[in-house]
């Protein structure tokens, strides 16, 4: 079949059903697997496995870059990879042949599920990946029936390395954090991730302090608040998928499920 994808600016030929995926985008490798897709994934990211350590897929590369001897011998019938920092590469892919697909990079939960529509329509399976969205989005409608009220005031802080950001309204952290329920300070905020002003924070007076860091360079909450003075209680969060509040694929479920747990355990200790 023939597409256009609009992030690269051109059409695709791609197979109707394809039967060997490269995924080198951690979310989309996960709810292919989750879909039922796995036997068809024969390449991966290095981050993947964080996600989905049981699938056998050899890694051809990370977020930024491929080997594509590697890509080359795996010989797939769909790469696909996301907008944003990863669009150079999928523009390079596309110019040396390669048959990439780009979805974009999602500003909330609406933009996931668009996401995973395309991803099944890709793979040939609509139903299943429908099935997939509505299972999300009971997850999701029961933690906000439970959310504590009122909702406790969450600041959300995200190390992406060296790099520090307080977390917006325009991202899916922020309903990942209304679902399991908590209000962002931030919501009015029109982007995704903004950077830090601790003044402003104390200003919009939080009552729990969330962050998450990366393995690379960790950060301990419970530090940040000794530093700073303040007396409120903290959420560590990390790359695992019980407890990453970054990751896009569905193990989210299992994140809101376990930030829900903490907001609850916080308030119930507070009140």
């Amino acid at each position: 079949m023939k597409l256009y994808c609009d992030p690269l600016s051109g059409f695709v030929e791609l197979p109707e059903h394809p039967q060997r995926i490269v995924s080198l985008a951690s979310g989309f490798t996960e709810a292919l697997v989750e879909m039922g897709f796995g036997e068809r994934i024969v390449g991966i990211s290095s981050w993947c496995p964080n996600f989905v350590p049981s699938l056998k897929a050899p890694i051809v590369g990370d977020y930024l870059s491929v080997d594509e001897e590697k890509l080359s011998s795996v010989q797939p019938d769909l790469v696909l990879i996301t907008t944003g920092i990863q669009r150079g590469l999928a523009r390079k892919l596309y110019k040396a042949g390669w048959p990439v697909y780009v979805l974009p990079l999602q500003n909330s939960l609406h933009g996931i599920f668009e996401d995973l529509l395309m991803l099944g329509a890709l793979a040939g399976d609509l139903p299943s990946a429908r099935t997939l969205i509505a299972r999300w989005q009971e997850t999701f409608a029961a933690l906000r029936a439970a959310a504590p009220q009122p909702r406790p005031r969450v600041y959300a802080e995200i190390w992406f390395g060296k790099h520090v950001r307080m977390t917006g309204g325009l991202t899916f952290i922020h309903d990942l954090i209304e679902a399991a329920g908590g209000e962002n300070i931030f919501a009015d905020q029109r982007k995704g991730y903004l950077e830090l002003d601790l003044d402003e924070v104390q200003r919009r007076k939080p009552e729990i302090f969330l962050v998450y860091s990366e393995p690379e360079l960790p950060v301990q909450a419970a530090d940040l608040v000794r530093e700073r003075g303040w007396d409120i209680p903290v959420i560590q969060a990390d790359i695992s998928p019980p407890h990453n509040i970054i990751h896009d694929g569905p193990s989210m479920m299992t994140a809101a499920r376990w930030l829900h747990g903490e907001i609850v355990r916080i308030v119930s200790q507070s009140r």
